[in-house]
């Protein structure tokens, strides 16, 4: 079991909380609950998967993240009031899975021969389309499409992942700092409260 399986399955928890404490806030069923917390966790993954050809899809081939994502909706069905007083290590949480998926994205997008402008779509996308997703589910425009600085984080790391990959940086090494930098992106945005620039209305 490696670092990064490690912290993919962090990320998947953390995603699935989220997604979770979403469908407890829109007063959601049992049921509900556990939908909204795979779909966060795993959809921005078996997209990826989907599109690359990659059949049949990772939750499929290990179940373990299929597992986690249950358990994570489990909890916070039963113990959602503790869980949303953790709030600073469940962002914490989210920033560490937000960096392992996009770098897992671009990874597998390399891996199957798609060039750097597309590994980086697919890295940004592992990592926020399962948001988008359970946003969209519970009716709400995509909190990435609002505010704060997230899929611009993991573009930004994505950009250093190709840089360091041109520079044939070792792919173990690239990947740690390319997580890191989304990670760091990320809480340093959120404890400075940076935001995209929007219209001026």
């Amino acid at each position: 079991m490696t670092v990064l399986y490690v912290f993919d399955l962090l990320g998947t928890f953390a995603f699935a909380v989220s997604g979770a404490i979403a469908a407890v806030r829109k007063k959601m069923d049992l049921y509900g609950i556990l939908v909204l917390a795979t779909v966060t966790a795993v959809g921005g993954g078996t997209i990826r998967d989907v599109l690359v050809g990659r059949i049949p899809p990772f939750i499929f081939r290990d179940i373990t993240y299929f597992f986690v994502s249950i358990t994570a909706g489990l909890l916070v069905f039963f113990f959602h009031k503790y869980v949303e007083r953790r709030f600073k290590l469940l962002l914490i949480m989210d920033a560490i899975g937000l960096g392992t998926f996009t770098v897992i994205g671009i990874s597998v997008g390399l891996k199957f021969n798609i060039n750097y402008f597309g590994a980086v779509f697919l890295g940004v996308m592992t990592a926020t389309a399962g948001g988008m997703m359970r946003d969209l589910l519970q009716g709400e425009v995509p909190l990435v499409l609002q505010r704060e600085i997230y899929a611009s984080a993991c573009i930004a790391g994505g950009l250093i992942f190709v840089c360091l990959d041109i520079l044939i940086v070792p792919a173990n090494l690239n990947i740690f700092i390319s997580a890191f930098a989304v990670i760091a992106i990320r809480m340093i945005s959120i404890t400075k409260n940076w935001n995209l620039p929007k219209p001026k209305t």
